[in-house]
């Protein structure tokens, strides 16, 4: 697979015109963070990020097989997500091979493209929200889900714990209860046949963001720079933000869900390394070894410099 074309203005480092149509959020991880530390930490054209992709234009299609070379899209988001994605881009893609009935996700999906779904707030995480929840809160969500209300059966979860634990308190509570799917993460980053890589969750700024920020961390990455990574989101998803904050709002969270906090990284670095003692510690915890850990590693820039 030939190495992905470097384009500064297209890769989402303060670019004068957006690099796609309809995907917003995208950046190459290794050159935002190489120009923001003024160093080279990671090899660049291997990594990206963005918001979902759903809604991609044939152009855009195009430039992430074409331009950016991408072999691999891993996806964060939940089941009720891609219902509601099916729902709102279904036919405004562009036309896609008949699939299957066991592939309904296919018609929003770039055939030369290889997809990972990976849940990341899964079972293990909800099950943990859930059990902040009174008894009778408990039954109405899932009474809510029986009946295929989904998003109704959520709002009763943002309204009760979700809202009060924050954006940086739930990223700390999944640290801890998704560790069989950091492993997951880490199964398809220590994968030298998966990159070029895209990951992204719904807006690529919580999920995305989390699972960023540990691959940062443990190619030792300063900080400051994965705070001004993580922050950029915001300005990068402006032109949607007035749309998900309607989105946010209607499943009982607060406006501010949609904002990228100052606070976020320093709040979940301090508490990954208080609890465990470093990311490395911290993501054998998760099952992922320490030759695993190294063949991720391998994103490293080969030769760190100051530019």
């Amino acid at each position: 697979m030939p190495a992905a074309k470097t384009d500064t203005a297209a890769d989402g480092i303060h670019p004068s015109t957006p690099p796609f149509d309809r995907i917003l959020n995208f950046r190459d991880v290794g050159a935002h963070i190489n120009q923001t530390a003024d160093q080279n930490y990671l090899q660049t054209g291997k990594l990206y990020r963005s918001a979902r992709p759903d809604g991609a234009t044939t152009r855009d299609r195009d430039r992430l097989v074409n331009h950016y070379n991408i072999k691999t899209i891993l996806d964060l988001r939940t089941e009720t997500e891609h219902i509601e994605s099916r729902r709102k881009h279904a036919d405004s893609v562009p036309a896609a091979p008949a699939a299957a009935p066991s592939d309904p996700l296919l018609p929003l999906r770039i055939p030369e493209i290889d997809y990972v779904d990976i849940d990341f707030n899964g079972s293990g995480y909800t099950s943990a929200l859930i059990r902040q929840l009174t008894w009778t809160q408990t039954a109405r969500l899932l009474g809510l889900y029986a009946f295929g209300y989904r998003k109704e059966a959520i709002g009763v979860l943002s309204d009760a714990v979700m809202a009060e634990r924050g954006l940086a308190g739930l990223a700390v509570d999944s640290l801890e209860h998704c560790q069989a799917e950091v492993k997951a993460v880490y199964d398809v980053l220590a994968n030298e046949h998966s990159y070029p890589l895209v990951i992204h969750c719904t807006q690529g700024k919580d999920r995305t963001g989390l699972n960023i920020l540990l691959v940062l961390m443990l190619l030792g990455v300063p900080i400051d720079a994965i705070n001004e990574d993580y922050m950029l989101s915001e300005k990068e998803l402006a032109p949607e933000k007035e749309e998900k904050v309607q989105e946010i709002m209607s499943i009982g969270l607060p406006a501010s869900f949609a904002d990228c906090p100052a606070s976020w990284v320093g709040r979940v670095t301090e508490a990954l390394n208080e609890r465990h003692g470093g990311i490395e510690q911290y993501l054998e915890s998760c099952g992922v070894s320490m030759a695993q850990q190294g063949r991720a590693a391998q994103l490293r820039s080969p030769l760190p410099s100051a530019k």
